[in-house]
């Protein structure tokens, strides 16, 4: 029997397979609104048979998207449309759905990627002043961000919390906290982006003490039926930066908290980063995470092969895999994993006359 299309729960959470759709911004919303594009991409999604559907990053408030064009989920009108695509989602589609809350911190304010991706001025109609937890820059061609004080910190918390609950609200039945690739909760977790000589800064446990209060306050706000877990960045990819032993201890206080899961990226913090990009290259950091801790650990990165997801799961390296670039170029991966490991999915109904003579057996009833 194949491991990666047998059932897993996370949390309270079950998962009907172990193959997961990682969070994917599509910078095509308008004022934090899901639009067209995103009932049509995420219904595409919704179909293709993996386990899980984590929607994009998301981000608590304005100054936190990444560009102008991020979903959001700070007000009403935010909440109305997402409630409407989930609904639409929902009528075709059994698959379980989950948000990433995110906040850009110094990482905000930029173009879309198609249009360079560059950072956009705080004083552009489509630019503003961003935040974090010092007055250090991303690189040359960013602005200064503002640092937070306390009282913005405890606005912080609460604009998580807020988010989380109307994720909730509209019937999402998981919510990941998005502490990886260099937005804000990376940020503090940093010594090369976190100088602060307060309780968030300096020392390991001062800097990880913003994603620890997120998740509690997360965690107690909603109800038991929600998953609730984090992304990181389990190495900065730079010298002196967050590593894998800080991230290790990072995981083991969350698992301590009772995080229902952990999905272990990296990198993402700093221009200087040098990364041996090659297939499954994040998957030892996966590793090493699982063997500290009892919450299952979602590895994610260049892993594209059918073999190679069920094999991560076999060897015990991960409790589940994470696609993105490799499930936008073929939405089907999961039929076809299913097929070349002889284990079944089950299709809309409307799919069913689409099974290959080859591989007769594949899609369920």
């Amino acid at each position: 029997m194949s491991l990666l299309f047998s059932p897993l729960k996370l949390g309270p959470l079950e998962l009907s397979n172990r193959i997961a759709i990682a969070p994917m911004c599509q910078y095509s919303a308008h004022d934090g609104c899901v639009s067209d594009w995103h009932h049509i991409h995420l219904g595409t999604l919704a179909l293709s048979g993996a386990g899980l559907l984590v929607l994009e990053a998301t981000a608590v408030e304005p100054r936190g998207r990444i560009s102008h064009a991020d979903l959001g989920l700070w007000n009403d009108d935010q909440e109305a449309a997402l409630s409407g695509l989930l609904a639409s989602l929902r009528r075709w589609s059994p698959m379980p759905l989950g948000i990433q809350l995110a906040h850009a911190g110094r990482k905000a304010s930029t173009a879309r990627p198609w249009e360079g991706g560059g950072a956009i001025a705080a004083d552009d109609p489509q630019g503003w002043t961003t935040v974090a937890p010092s007055a250090l820059a991303y690189d040359d061609a960013h602005g200064v961000p503002q640092a937070l004080d306390a009282a913005a910190i405890d606005a912080l918390v609460e604009d998580f919390v807020r988010a989380a609950q109307r994720a909730a609200r509209i019937g999402l039945d998981l919510v990941e906290i998005h502490a990886a690739h260099g937005y804000l909760l990376h940020q503090f977790l940093s010594p090369l982006s976190n100088t602060r000589d307060d309780a968030y800064g300096g020392s390991l446990e001062n800097r990880m003490r913003l994603v620890l209060r997120v998740f509690e306050a997360v965690r107690a706000a909603l109800p038991a039926t929600v998953a609730v877990g984090v992304r990181i960045s389990a190495t900065d990819w730079v010298e002196g930066g967050w590593d894998l032993a800080q991230s290790l201890e990072l995981a083991r206080a969350l698992d301590a908290r009772g995080c229902h899961f952990i999905h272990v990226s990296s990198g993402g913090l700093d221009p200087r980063q040098s990364i041996d990009v090659v297939p499954g290259y994040q998957v030892p950091f996966a590793e090493a995470i699982k063997a500290q801790v009892a919450m299952p650990v979602i590895a994610v990165g260049l892993i594209t092969a059918p073999r190679q997801a069920e094999a991560i799961l076999a060897e015990g390296r991960a409790d589940a895999v994470a696609l993105a670039r490799g499930i936008l170029y073929d939405p089907r991966w999961p039929w076809h994993a299913a097929a070349e490991l002889g284990a079944r999915v089950t299709p809309a109904p409307q799919y069913l006359r689409c099974e290959p003579r080859e591989a007769r057996g594949v899609f369920g009833r």
